[in-house]
């Protein structure tokens, strides 16, 4: 068991408490070809209901997206990204008390989120993929979420190799952490994200989760979403030698028990699709974190 940093995020209206508590970021995805869940949010008032109902069920962070980074996934015109993500977002922003991010890599899609109230943004390409995105992050003053990817979504996958796995990712976020800040984003702002299943065979992914303490020495928090991804529905189609549908009970329970095993390692944040599970998962971890 890892010992946690401690960090609080205050800005606006909002306050991130991590340490003795691991997070919960719920997903949203408002589209219509997402690896687990596309089609099933896509309708404004489907959206609305379901990110109450995680909000409900606990979650601190309400994760935002209308574009798929699925695998192989062909990117969306931000005017699309917009017109999916900006009506829930402006019904939302008002109406729950915690955090709406929005999951883009797009400047133009983030500061019309931003616009309609999101006040959190998570970009998987560590602001890469839009030059504009860290002026757009630093003139909102909002916490950014930095994920590690090798490539896009589009090639990703392509037989991902490294020399030195944890410690090219860990050095892809210090320097994306350190660019992020020489752009003027505060360091008190800062989350990063090793990018599980983003350029990652399915043995990286548990090599990753293995030594994901390492990435406590960046000294900023760290999120972690393992959940419902390919590793876990390969590992447990070993069970009956047929790979389980994303949204079965069985890779439910493999997803809980990756949570698991990240909050016993120091991840201050975890990105799920089923928040009432996690929540009860990371009531005993943390319990047993801090007895």
């Amino acid at each position: 068991m890892t010992s946690h940093s401690f960090f609080q995020i205050n800005w606006g209206n909002h306050t991130l408490s991590m340490g003795p508590k691991t997070l919960v970021m719920g997903i949203l995805n408002i589209t219509p070809d997402s690896f687990s869940d596309g089609g099933k949010f896509i309708r404004y008032e489907t959206a609305l209901s379901h990110a109450e109902q995680m909000v409900q069920d606990g979650a601190d962070i309400i994760d935002i997206g209308g574009e798929s980074t699925r695998p192989f996934s062909d990117p969306v015109p931000a005017a699309e990204e917009i017109k999916r993500v900006v009506p829930v977002i402006k019904a939302l922003a008002g109406h729950i008390a915690v955090p709406v991010s929005i999951d883009t890599t797009k400047a133009e899609v983030a500061r019309k989120a931003l616009e309609a109230g999101a006040s959190m943004i998570n970009d998987v390409s560590a602001m890469r993929q839009d030059p504009d995105m860290v002026q757009v992050a630093a003139e909102a003053k909002v916490p950014v979420i930095l994920m590690h990817m090798l490539g896009t979504p589009k090639t990703m996958q392509k037989t991902p190799v490294y020399q030195d796995l944890v410690k090219e990712i860990r050095d892809f976020l210090h320097h994306a952490v350190q660019s992020a800040m020489d752009n003027g984003i505060d360091e008190s702002k800062i989350i990063i994200d090793p990018g599980i299943g983003f350029g990652k065979t399915f043995d990286h992914n548990f090599q990753l989760l293995k030594h994901i303490h390492e990435f406590q020495n960046l000294k900023v928090p760290i999120l972690v979403g393992p959940s419902r991804k390919a590793f876990i529905r390969n590992k447990l189609g070993e069970l009956k030698n047929k790979e389980p549908a994303p949204d079965s009970p069985v890779v439910e329970t493999g997803t809980q028990a990756a949570i698991a095993a990240c909050a016993l390692s120091g991840v201050h944040i975890v990105r799920c699709h089923h928040v009432a599970n996690t929540c009860a998962t990371l009531k005993i971890i943390d319990a047993i974190r801090n007895a």
